[in-house]
């Protein structure tokens, strides 16, 4: 497999980015690739239980759990969960919502940890696991860390992530490069970016970016999610967000520290 090794990992990578799976010619035709090619590459990453394709020959293929282990087994190893836990913790229980933390990495943003802070009822558990890249033109986390950017290099990054398709995002998404920049723009405004049922149906969030403390670019994000319902108004967590978002910057030195 090593003269096909980039191939494979940009179908791992394609696939990361649609948990629902992709058919062999979406793949194909997405990396532009020969059919006969992405075939023999996938059923190489089939072999190795990376990817599964669980109805028959002609059904999406999708990640395995293997990839998102791996992610896990590497956050866990560098201490940066460890490092960012307690004050994940703290925002769950202050909130009584999900937290989760986003790190930057080559122009990526990427979960390294999360924490529920919901006791029962109606309540967020995310999808994405740690390790997992962050959709980043409809989420919170995303656009909390897209305004510290120029709006030209927000849309570099973005486009090269890509907009998804219909289904992969909630019905407020912003749908034009316009809405998108105002978005960044609110939240470079407010310090904070707050989506409602952009990212996912009856989902609300809100983020604000973590600081580098010895400089003014951001090294991720961190978030307060949960049920839309009871999030309509979430102006009384503001202060929470940027409280853990300030105490998660001094902690920054550690933090990039871990991930070298």
């Amino acid at each position: 497999m090593s003269s096909n090794l980039p191939r494979g990992l940009f179908i791992l990578e394609l696939l990361t980015r649609n948990p629902g799976g992709l058919p062999l010619h979406v793949i194909a035709t997405e990396l532009q690739l020969p059919r006969s090619t992405t075939h023999r590459i996938l059923a190489e990453l089939v072999s190795t239980g990376y990817v599964r394709q669980q109805d028959g020959d002609f059904s999406p293929y999708r990640l395995t759990l293997k990839v998102a282990t791996l992610g896990m087994q590497f956050l866990s190893a560098t201490g940066v969960v460890e490092l960012v836990q307690p004050v994940l913790d703290k925002l769950a229980a202050a909130s009584g919502e999900l937290a989760r933390m986003s790190l930057v990495e080559n122009d990526r943003l990427i979960w390294v940890a999360k924490a529920q802070g919901a006791q029962g009822g109606l309540r967020y558990d995310a999808l994405s696991d740690p390790g997992e890249d962050v959709r980043l033109f409809c989420s919170s986390n995303g656009q909390a860390w897209l305004s510290t950017l120029t709006d030209q290099k927000a849309l570099e990054v973005v486009s090269r992530q890509g907009f998804g398709e219909p289904g992969q995002y909630g019905p407020n998404a912003p749908r034009t490069i316009e809405a998108f920049l105002d978005c960044l723009r609110l939240a470079r405004e407010r310090r904070y970016a707050i989506v409602h049922e952009t990212y996912e149906i009856g989902l609300a969030a809100i983020a604000a970016p973590v600081l580098n403390s010895n400089a003014e670019t951001a090294i991720g994000a961190v978030s307060i999610a949960g049920p839309a319902a009871r999030m309509r108004h979430a102006e009384h967590l503001v202060p929470l967000i940027l409280d853990a978002a300030r105490e998660l910057s001094e902690l920054s030195p550690g933090i990039l520290a871990c991930g070298r």
